[in-house]
């Protein structure tokens, strides 16, 4: 009577231990996709002050889109969460896509090598930022499922567990684009 006893609490004991190594494995995993997320946020924020001098250097007239890319780039680094810094990041990114934008208007611009490759690496930056985005909202989803299923989810209020947040959409960015052909094929 007394082995089986012991034998019973021996599996829940080790149905904890795995259990709750589970759950610490998960949470690890997510704050590790944060941090990919943040490495390409300071990447780019390392490339942007010389994207900058080399546009500052040619659109003399654009310096309020410059300030405000300098402006955003403070906020992206003085982020104290998760959703602060990928809200900061998503205003960064439509900034600067407005140099970008800005750029067109000086070909001597266009032209320059190291301008072009700048903004080779920002693009590039700006690809490794939305995937490690998916990546941590995938990891978020399974360690989240994991403090809502049973039995883990009673592991996990034992232990006191939070779920992780998504990182969200902007609003802005959800809006249906206008697309207007009327003056096609006149």
């Amino acid at each position: 009577m007394w082995l089986i006893i012991l034998a019973i609490l021996a599996v829940l004991v080790i149905f904890v231990i795995v259990s709750y190594n589970g759950l610490v494995k998960s949470r690890m995993h997510t704050k590790e996709a944060w941090s990919q997320i943040d490495v390409q946020l300071k990447r780019r924020n390392d490339l942007l002050p010389n994207l900058i001098e080399t546009v500052k250097g040619y659109a003399k007239y654009e310096g309020s889109t410059l300030e405000k890319v300098t402006e955003l780039r403070n906020q992206v680094a003085a982020a104290t969460s998760p959703a602060a810094a990928m809200q900061a990041s998503d205003a960064l990114s439509r900034q600067v896509s407005g140099i970008f934008a800005v750029a067109e208007n000086y070909p001597a611009l266009q032209a320059n090598s190291n301008f072009l490759k700048l903004q080779e690496e920002l693009t590039n930056t700006e690809n490794k930022i939305s995937y490690s985005r998916q990546l941590y909202n995938s990891v978020t989803s399974s360690y989240n499922v994991k403090l809502e299923t049973f039995p883990s989810n009673v592991i996990a209020g034992m232990f006191g567990f939070k779920a992780a947040d998504f990182l969200q959409v902007p609003e802005e960015e959800k809006a249906v684009p206008t697309v207007d052909f009327s003056g096609l094929g006149d």
